[in-house]
């Protein structure tokens, strides 16, 4: 599969997503601040959740798993090899190599994700209380963070958290080693424009046209991260559209852009209209790069304001409706703002978004229940707008959405 993406909306051909296991029960109350979450999950639930969410997709598009792409990979003794040396390299595990090399491929990808068992061999690992030599990936269901395409290439992500990097490590060695979607990757920290201010995550990296990126700085991503990007673009020489948001660095609900903006259809936006509209003294930035500099670096009214500018024409769907604050945040909170479109005007999200559902349907999306799908009474080809409504009691206090699972290899181009 060549690997492209143009647009947030084009019709999906490809995509990777990581079905959560056990990784994200093995945490504690005391330590799951550390992994990033606010609760600990359920996997019995989540697991149930996250198969509706995954048979929907695989009715529309290829579904590649992590889990199987790793496990073919690490077939591959050069880069069995190399992903090691990577990862011992990073988290300063140097004495876990030989026990790492010994693993069938199988056993590898299940301790890379799940975790090592720590064997108390020694005084200090007895004294440190710890339950793993090579810590759980309790995040990597939210495949969308650790890398993202652009084109024709993979960016792979500067995550802003050490307890995440393995996953970027992990998606850049798919990339490179796998016969069915090798890419040329972009990594920041192997770049000769990297610096260690830089961090840059997918879920903050939104394509809205071929011509036109737009990025979200905040908690995750850095204006290093963008200015990343920008020598990038100045490299190849092209003329791009940056558009810039500046986001709250809290509450966590804020992490990405794309949990208060995400593209919906062609004309079409969901949005948090508390950050997004009325964003008090949040900056939103166009940057004009051509023929190799900076053209331009103007300040816009919103983000909406800058692509209308561009072209794009775009209705604002509030998430939680329009007419409570309280609804909008509660639903906000629970990734309602987080859609994947599938094809233009072909979404899912979380159903239990009920304000945010029944905007969507005022702007002319039919609202179909993944268990219609599934038992045959609904067909998606029936219809030519739509949102799929997910369960999502337990995924959602993952702190994420539809779009955060998905990481697009290749999306049909748009006809704009």
């Amino acid at each position: 599969m060549s690997v492209n993406v143009t647009s947030e909306i084009g019709k999906i051909d490809g995509v990777i997503v990581h079905t959560p296991g056990s990784e994200v029960e093995n945490m504690t109350p005391q330590n799951a601040e550390r992994a990033l979450y606010s609760d600990i999950l359920n996997l019995s639930v989540a697991g149930k959740e996250y198969s509706s969410f995954n048979k929907i997709l695989q009715k529309f598009t290829k579904v590649y798993e992590v889990r199987e792409l790793l496990d073919d990979i690490l077939k591959n003794e050069e880069a069995k090899t190399s992903l090691i040396d990577s990862i011992c390299n990073n988290e300063n595990i140097l004495d876990l190599n030989e026990q790492l090399v010994d693993l069938s491929s199988q056993e590898l990808s299940k301790a890379f994700i799940e975790g090592l068992p720590l064997v108390n061999n020694n005084l200090t690992k007895y004294l440190s209380g710890g339950r793993y030599s090579l810590e759980p990936l309790h995040n990597f269901f939210f495949t969308r963070d650790a890398s993202m395409t652009i084109r024709d290439k993979v960016l792979i992500a500067k995550m802003s958290s050490k307890v995440r990097e393995r996953e970027a490590i992990i998606m850049e060695s798919i990339f490179n080693y796998h016969p069915e979607l090798s890419a040329e990757t972009v990594s920041p920290v192997k770049s000769k424009f990297y610096n260690d201010k830089i961090t840059i995550e997918g879920g903050d990296v939104l394509i809205p046209r071929e011509d036109i990126l737009l990025v979200g700085v905040g908690a995750r991503t850095t204006s290093q991260g963008v200015d990343f990007i920008i020598e990038r673009v100045k490299e190849k020489g092209e003329r791009r559209h940056l558009v810039i948001q500046e986001l709250p660095l809290k509450p966590e609900s804020f992490i990405h852009l794309d949990m208060v903006f995400t593209f919906v259809d062609k004309d079409k936006c969901m949005i948090y209209e508390p950050v997004i509209r009325n964003n008090n003294n949040l900056k939103t930035i166009h940057i004009v790069v051509d023929n190799g500099k900076v053209e331009s670096i103007t300040e816009k009214k919103d983000v909406i304001a800058v692509l209308n500018e561009l072209g794009m024409n775009l209705t604002p769907v509030n998430c939680g409706g329009t007419s409570d604050p309280w609804i909008q945040e509660r639903e906000q909170w629970h990734s309602g703002a987080n859609l994947f479109a599938m094809a233009p005007g072909k979404v899912i999200g979380y159903g239990r978004n009920e304000r945010t559902i029944e905007e969507l349907n005022k702007h002319g999306l039919e609202v179909i229940n993944s268990e219609d799908v599934f038992s045959g009474k609904v067909l998606l080809e029936d219809y030519d707008k739509f949102v799929v409504t997910l369960p999502g009691s337990e995924l959602a206090r993952g702190g994420g959405g539809c779009r955060c699972m998905t990481m697009p290899v290749n999306r049909q181009k748009v006809d704009w």
